[in-house]
């Protein structure tokens, strides 16, 4: 399937700050009605709260938790036409004065069964913007494929159990030398072949895989999951590795595009944060407030050493010189959304900051 450049990549994916109220309230200024919503607490600790509109509005993983989906009517009550409504008063979602970052992905605004594998799947997908939500049921069964709606092969697919905890969540990237690497986004290990959740990606279909360890991760018998899968689309997402120089005249990473969002992840060593930088909350340069997939800890407050990069009008440029980061010869990865596109269809140049 061909994809054109996106000219406004916030039609499919907008980081929304809010302050919570202490009570209902409604969240506008995404742009469009999301079908994924990720909520962080900025000022202090709380979970990484996932929702999406396939699982329903009351139902919630944990990115910093291999706990199992909770159901929980306090957090998000509705996704809306501009947003999303809240609740109540809950403090991982609303509480009073409390600062949030919200990450929003539009799907399909709507579902859809997907027979493209060998067990079925339901998907929202929008395959101009390269993004799928998908669910679906284990069967324990080896080489077992899962229809994920894209129409093109995933650069990074994220899974986790629903029904049954002490399940890590799983991330692919295309960048994992071997088909059996995996890494958790709840943890700070590093890639691992024995991870629970070998999986290869093609253009229609996940195939979940033994490798050397079960499928409990991805395929369990009897257990319930979801999967978010995301292309590479020109102008709007890439997934990207590189190499560590520890200076901090860092690598420099070429996206194509003014970056909105950056995930890194070291994956040679393990003890490192699954960091997420965004165009709201870092202003201007240099980016250094990251908040971390891996843990409930609050927005730094202050600059550190380690966790340093510029969004450039093209890509990434890391500034930090220490490990989290940039260790010499050390490998990362990572994945990054689009602010506006270097140079659209539309001839309109992305500036830098």
């Amino acid at each position: 399937m061909a994809y054109a450049t996106i000219n406004k990549p916030t039609d499919y994916f907008n980081t929304k700050l809010y302050t919570g109220t202490g009570g209902a309230t409604s969240i506008t200024g995404v742009g469009f009605q999301p079908d994924l919503v990720w909520i962080k607490k900025r000022s202090s600790t709380g979970n990484h709260n996932f929702t999406d509109a396939i699982r329903g509005v009351d139902k919630i993983v944990y990115s910093n938790s291999n706990n199992a989906e909770s159901t929980f009517a306090g957090g998000l009550s509705s996704f809306d036409s501009d947003g999303f409504s809240l609740a109540g008063n809950d403090t991982g979602f609303n509480a009073s004065s409390v600062t949030y970052a919200s990450w929003n992905w539009l799907g399909a605004n709507g579902t859809s069964s997907n027979t493209d594998g060998s067990i079925t799947s339901t998907v929202s997908v929008n395959t101009t913007s390269g993004f799928s939500v998908v669910t679906y049921s284990g069967n324990n069964t080896n080489g077992a494929t899962v229809g994920h709606g894209l129409g093109t092969t995933p650069a990074m697919s994220i899974i986790k159990c629903r029904t049954t905890s002490a399940r890590d969540w799983i991330i692919k990237h295309k960048s994992f030398a071997s088909g059996n690497n995996v890494m958790f986004l709840n943890g700070t290990g590093q890639v691992a072949a024995n991870g629970g959740g070998h999986q290869s990606h093609g253009a229609s279909t996940v195939t979940m895989n033994t490798g050397t360890s079960s499928l409990v991760g991805i395929n369990n018998s009897g257990d319930d999951y979801v999967m978010y899968c995301f292309a590479e689309i020109k102008g709007f997402s890439k997934a990207f590795s590189y190499n560590g120089n520890a200076s901090t005249d860092g690598p420099f990473i070429y996206t194509g595009f003014k970056p909105a969002m950056v995930f890194i992840v070291a994956t040679g060593s393990s003890g490192y944060q699954r960091f997420i930088w965004d165009n709201k909350r870092d202003t201007y340069n240099v980016a250094q407030n990251p908040l971390a997939a891996q843990d409930t800890g609050a927005e730094p407050a202050s600059a550190s050493g380690y966790r340093e990069i510029d969004f450039l009008s093209n890509g990434i440029k890391i500034r930090a010189s220490l490990d989290q980061l940039n260790t010499n010869g050390a490998g990362y990865m990572g994945f990054a959304f689009a602010e506006a596109p270097l140079v659209g269809t539309n001839n309109i140049p992305a500036t830098a900051r």
